[in-house]
């Protein structure tokens, strides 16, 4: 029965904390089971407030309704390929579609323009974490970490937690607050981490990226390219720990020092959805709009996809996904 009262909130929308209960919804039939998202923002209220947790929403609330249904059934040619992209305007500030095994770019949209990450930028977070920190440190929530923005787990000053389900809650959830206390542990603050993270970023050779915090806030020397991105997620993708974690679709955290548990969903909506997916980020500000990198294998082909602020991001990468699929078959019937 907890299944049920989990598919009226959709993962994008909460994140919550609860207690090892279940929780028992009567039967509805299908009809009633369609709420509006102020029903569902209620109940979700009064969920918290019933089982006595506080709930974490995520700022990256997403109402898009996904009309483009996956289908990357092979086509003759490519240029047919070509026609399953009808679009009048280009759906979004940035766009690059790669075949990870050849190197080919399938479709690319101002792929070089400096634009505002947002969370996206918690893939270079990540690398820095995996690369100087221990995942088995213990970590205390500080104030500042504590009083991090949305999107937030809620964590609590003095709550202390393992470095690697910080890091799942970066990953899985994008969770500011356990992006911010992993970054201070790792850096002994937040500045001198940033400092890891442009070095790391120079050594990448990362000409048009540069980063002002840990987590993806707005400022104007924070900023990527499409281009700059699906190199850092390429190369993040071939650690294990990263590959493993943007994969996950849900995952349960534990405080060591209090009996609580959050339990994380993922912001991704393609996971569990389209074949193949293995990742990797979401990421939304005001300015940044809605972004997203995304791993596909299929059928023998790796596609990397990276979309920068858009406001149809699912219905544009399922429409890339599919063109990028067809277009690698018919390439690859050319070769046979």
């Amino acid at each position: 029965m907890a299944r049920k009262f989990e598919k009226l909130i959709p993962c994008e929308r909460q994140t919550a904390s609860v207690r090892h209960k279940k929780v028992q919804i009567p039967h509805m039939n299908r009809s009633r089971r369609t709420l509006s998202m102020s029903g569902i923002g209620i109940l979700a209220l009064l969920f918290g407030l019933w089982s006595g947790q506080a709930l974490a929403i995520d700022t990256d609330v997403d109402d898009e309704v996904i009309t483009v249904p996956f289908d990357p059934r092979p086509v003759p040619s490519a240029k047919q390929a070509h026609h399953s992209l009808r679009w009048r305007h280009v759906p979004a500030h940035s766009i690059l579609l790669k075949e990870l095994k050849t190197g080919t770019t399938l479709y690319q949209f101002e792929s070089g323009k400096r634009l505002s990450p947002a969370s996206l930028t918690k893939i270079m977070s990540a690398l820095v974490i995996l690369e100087y920190g221990h995942l088995d440190d213990e970590v205390t929530v500080s104030p500042k970490a504590a009083r991090a923005h949305k999107t937030h787990l809620r964590l609590r000053t003095g709550q202390i937690f393992r470095l690697e389900d910080l890091l799942k809650a970066m990953l899985i959830v994008s969770a500011n607050d356990a992006c911010l206390a992993a970054s201070e542990h790792v850096g002994g603050d937040e500045a001198r981490f940033v400092d890891l993270m442009n070095a790391k970023a120079a050594a990448l050779e990362l000409r048009n990226t540069h980063f002002s915090n840990a987590c993806g806030f707005d400022a104007p020397e924070h900023y990527s390219t499409a281009e700059d991105l699906a190199k850092l997620s390429e190369i993040a993708l071939h650690h294990p720990v990263f590959k493993e974690l943007v994969s996950e679709e849900r995952e349960i955290i534990m405080p060591i020092n209090e009996h609580r548990s959050y339990v994380l969903r993922t912001t991704n909506r393609l996971l569990g959805r389209i074949p193949g997916v293995q990742g990797v980020k979401t990421g939304f500000t005001s300015k940044a709009g809605r972004c997203l990198i995304a791993k596909v294998s299929q059928d023998g082909s790796d596609l990397l996809l990276v979309i920068l602020n858009s406001k149809r991001r699912w219905n544009t990468a399922t429409s890339l996904i599919n063109y990028g699929l067809r277009l690698s078959d018919s390439r690859a019937g050319l070769t046979r």
